[in-house]
C-alpha cells in the first residue's frame, strides 16, 4: 500500500451473521499487509466512518473480516448492505499485539463481549503459529448465549487451546430460557476454572471497560506482574492517525500509540481503564 492515509474501495465479498446485533463482513483486500490488533477505518459514502478492529488473521490472505456490531449510523449503514456492495478502507493502523516479545511464553487471552473481536485475529494467529508460544488458554464470557460471537469456532478452539466460556445469564435477551448447560457468571468466574499457574503467562485483556480492572486483580492475584499484561483501548478511537485528539490520554495516543498497550506503561494514566 503506497499511502496508508488514502482510502480505497473494498467489495464486501460476505456477510456472516453472528448475533442479533452483530455482523461480520468480509472485506476483499490486495496486497493488504497488517498484524493482530491493528484496526481500519471504513467509510460509506454519504454516511461517515468509523474505526473497525480486523478480527481475521494476517495468515488469510485476500480478504479481510470486520465483526461490526450495530450501534452507530455507521455501523447501521453497514448492517443494511450486501454482498457485492462496496465500502471504502484506509489503513490499516494502530500497533498490533507484540508477538516477537511474548513467543515461547503461555498466554491468558480474556475476552468480553465484543472485545472478543480484536481477541480472535491474535488467537487465530497464535494458533496458526503453536509451535512458537506455550500453552493457550482464553477465557471468553458474554451477556447472555444470544451475545456469544463465532459460536462455529468453539468446538476448533476448544481443542487446540484451553477454552472456557461463561455467560452472565442464562436467559434470552428477551427474557426467555436458552437451554444454556454452560458456566454462569462474570468473566473473572473462570479463573477459578484453572487448574495450572499463570504467574509467568502473558494476560491480552480486550472487552468492556467494566471488565478491566477486575481482571488485572485476577491477573495480580495469580501472581502476573503488571509488565506481562497487555490491553486494548481502541474503544477511544475516532479519527485513526492522531488530529482529531478524540483517543487521547494524557501524552498517548490510542489510535498512534495503541490500540494495544502494555499495561504498566498506562496503568497511572487516570483515563486509561
Amino acid at each position: 500500500m503506497e499511502n496508508i492515509y488514502k482510502p480505497f474501495r473494498s467489495k464486501i465479498l460476505k456477510v456472516i451473521e453472528q448475533t442479533y446485533d452483530t455482523k461480520v463482513f468480509r472485506l476483499e483486500v490486495k496486497d493488504f499487509k497488517y498484524m493482530p490488533g491493528q484496526f481500519v477505518e471504513l467509510s460509506i459514502p454519504g454516511v461517515g466512518e468509523a474505526p473497525i478492529s480486523i478480527t481475521s488473521s494476517p495468515h488469510e490472505e485476500g480478504y479481510i473480516d470486520l465483526c461490526v456490531r450495530r450501534i452507530g449510523t455507521v455501523t447501521n449503514a453497514l448492517h443494511r448492505m450486501k454482498a457485492g456492495d462496496y465500502v471504502w478502507i484506509r489503513g490499516p493502523y494502530g500497533v498490533g499485539f507484540p508477538f516477537e516479545t511474548i513467543k515461547g511464553k503461555d498466554i491468558v487471552y480474556v475476552a468480553g463481549g465484543i472485545g472478543m473481536a480484536p481477541l480472535r485475529s491474535s488467537l487465530n494467529y497464535v494458533l496458526h503459529h503453536k509451535k512458537e508460544f506455550g500453552k493457550i488458554t482464553v477465557l471468553y464470557g458474554a451477556r447472555t448465549p444470544a451475545d456469544l460471537l463465532y459460536k462455529e469456532e468453539f468446538d476448533r478452539w476448544a481443542k487446540e487451546c484451553n477454552f472456557l466460556v461463561t455467560v452472565d445469564s442464562d436467559k434470552l435477551p428477551d427474557g426467555k430460557p436458552s437451554g444454556w448447560k454452560g458456566n454462569i457468571g462474570v468473566v473473572t468466574t473462570l479463573f477459578a476454572k484453572l487448574n495450572y499457574s499463570i504467574k509467568d503467562a502473558i494476560g491480552i485483556v480486550c472487552g468492556p471497560p467494566v471488565m478491566y480492572k477486575f481482571v488485572i486483580q485476577e491477573f495480580r492475584k495469580a501472581g502476573m506482574p503488571d509488565s506481562s499484561i497487555y490491553i486494548s483501548l481502541e474503544r477511544h478511537m475516532k479519527c485513526g492517525v492522531g488530529k482529531c485528539q478524540h483517543c487521547q490520554i494524557n501524552n498517548r495516543y490510542v489510535c498512534l500509540d495503541g490500540p494495544v498497550f502494555n499495561y504498566a506503561d498506562v496503568k497511572q494514566l487516570p483515563e486509561a481503564i
